[in-house]
C-alpha cells in the first residue's frame, strides 16, 4: 500500500497518510511532496485536506531510520521536510489538517504549517516531546519558524519546557487547533471548510500567505541555504 494517496471530494483533495505512525523519512516525504505536486498542478477550484489513519496523524521524524541509515538519511529527511514547510506556508490553495489522532513533534509542526487544524475531540494528543527525549540541540531553525508563526509565544514556551500532551479541549483553548469534533466528523468538517474556500484565486492566496508568513519562510530558506 502507498504511504500517501490522494482522493477527491468535490473540489477538495484529501491527502491520506497511510504509513502507521506516519513518521518522516526520505521515502515518506518524497511521496508527500509528490501529492503536493499533483494538487498544485491541478486546474480549477481546489483545496487540500491532510489526515492520517487510526490512532495517528503523525509522530514526526523517523528516528529509527536515522539510526539505521546514518547522517545522510537524517540530512535528506530534514531537507525535504524544510521544503515541505516552505511549500505549505505559501501553498496556493487552502490547506486543512484533519488531526485524527496523535500529532507529536514534527507531526504537529506539519499541521501548524497548514492554514487550519481540526482535531478529534475524544482521543489523540498534541505534544512537543523534545525535552523528554533529551534532544540537547533543541529545535531546528525551520521547526522553530513554523511553530513561532502559528503559536502564541507563551503557548509555545509551555509546550517546549513541559513536554505535556494536550487533548482537544486544552488545544482549542490555547489556539493550537481551530476546533474539535467527534471522530466521525473530523474529516468531513475539514473537507467542508476546505470546500468553502476552494474557489479562491491561487496567486492571490499564495501572495497573502507570503505576506503573513514571510518572516518564517525567509528564516527557513536562510537556514536551508546555510
Amino acid at each position: 500500500m502507498a504511504q500517501v494517496d490522494l482522493e477527491r471530494s468535490g473540489d477538495v483533495f484529501v491527502l491520506h497518510m497511510r504509513s502507521g505512525e506516519n513518521r518522516f523519512n526520505p521515502e515518506f516525504l518524497r511521496a508527500f511532496s509528490g501529492a503536493l505536486d499533483e494538487v498544485e498542478g491541478s486546474q480549477g477550484p481546489a483545496a487540500l485536506v491532510t489526515t492520517g489513519e487510526g490512532k495517528f496523524y503523525s509522530n514526526g521524524l523517523d528516528l529509527a531510520a536515522f539510526a539505521e541509515g546514518g547522517p545522510e538519511v537524517g540530512a535528506t529527511t530534514m531537507a525535504r521536510l524544510n521544503e515541505i514547510f516552505v511549500r505549505l506556508l505559501q501553498f496556493p490553495v487552502l490547506t486543512v489538517a484533519a488531526i485524527n489522532g496523535h500529532a507529536f513533534a514534527g507531526g504537529f509542526m506539519l499541521a501548524c504549517a497548514q492554514d487550519f487544524r481540526l482535531m478529534r475531540e475524544d482521543r489523540g494528543f498534541l505534544c512537543l516531546p523534545e525535552i523528554d527525549l533529551a534532544i540537547r540541540t533543541g529545535l531546528s531553525v525551520p521547526m522553530e519558524a513554523v511553530l513561532e508563526a502559528r503559536l502564541a509565544r507563551p503557548v509555545l514556551h509551555e509546550m517546549l519546557v513541559t513536554g505535556r500532551r494536550y487533548g482537544a479541549a486544552d488545544a482549542v483553548a490555547r489556539g493550537m487547533v481551530d476546533s474539535a469534533h467527534a471522530e466521525a466528523e473530523v474529516l468531513s468538517r475539514a473537507i467542508e471548510l476546505a470546500q468553502s474556500c476552494a474557489g479562491k484565486d491561487r496567486e492571490t492566496l499564495s501572495a497573502l500567505k507570503r505576506n503573513v508568513f514571510g518572516a518564517a519562510i525567509d528564516k527557513i530558506k536562510r537556514s536551508m541555504a546555510a
